[in-house]
């Protein structure tokens, strides 16, 4: 089908979450984190999800950046890391400049390549995603970076995923919606979007109303379900 525009979610989708903290424990500087990052980025990862939530629920927005650092912060006292000289900036620098999935610039080549325009629809804020796809080399194959900054609320809002048509001039229908968050598709289905599922790990449908149109294990199917319009 041809649509619109693609849009892609960033942190999970085309950005390895886990990065910063897998990058720091290979590095050797921190003995603690050999054993730990897993659970640590885990962790990390679920309260920067469930403070976007909860803050957009509340009424009191903050940069995700922020988000992201109060995140931090909390899994780095829980794992009793919060008093290790330098890991947390650390580990603040490398998410800054988080790793794409492999295939994520292939993916965004060839969309560039047979005219397909693409764009980032995230919860990170506009100097995040600046930072992450120039660092990652992406930024030259990303039409737009949309952010929930510009919205004041956080997905999965519908507020969000109507910048991705306002930026488009498009229907919802008229999208394609990529995200690795089961959440995230419930939201953008349920909003209208056309969605794919990127089910990195084989995981269950969210029990939300919105499913999703197709599911995969990687972003390589992406190309073969749109056409230039």
């Amino acid at each position: 089908m041809a649509y619109k525009a693609v849009l892609f979610d960033a942190y999970g989708t085309l950005l390895d979450v886990d990065s910063a903290a897998s990058q720091l424990a290979a590095s050797g500087r921190f003995d603690s984190l050999a054993s730990q990052w897993p659970e640590l980025s885990s962790l990390w990862r679920n309260r920067q999800l469930s403070y976007s939530w909860l803050r957009s629920v509340s009424g009191h927005p903050v940069p995700f950046w922020q988000i992201t650092c109060d995140a931090l912060d909390y899994s780095l006292e829980v794992y009793g890391l919060d008093r290790e000289p330098g890991l947390r900036d650390a580990l603040l620098d490398l998410y800054r400049t988080l790793q794409a999935y492999p295939e994520a610039g292939s993916v965004l080549e060839m969309l560039k390549a047979a005219g397909v325009k693409t764009a980032v629809l995230s919860n990170g804020n506009h100097q995040m995603l600046e930072d992450a796809f120039s660092a990652a080399g992406l930024r030259q194959q990303i039409g737009a970076l949309l952010s929930a900054e510009d919205a004041d609320i956080f997905k999965p809002s519908p507020a969000v995923y109507q910048l991705g048509c306002d930026a488009f001039d498009a229907s919802p229908d008229e999208l394609l919606f990529v995200s690795a968050n089961g959440w995230d598709i419930a939201g953008a289905s349920q909003f209208g979007f056309a969605t794919f599922w990127v089910n990195r790990a084989g995981l269950p449908t969210e029990r939300l109303n919105g499913r999703p149109d197709r599911i995969g294990r990687t972003l390589d199917d992406v190309p073969h379900l749109v056409a230039p319009t």
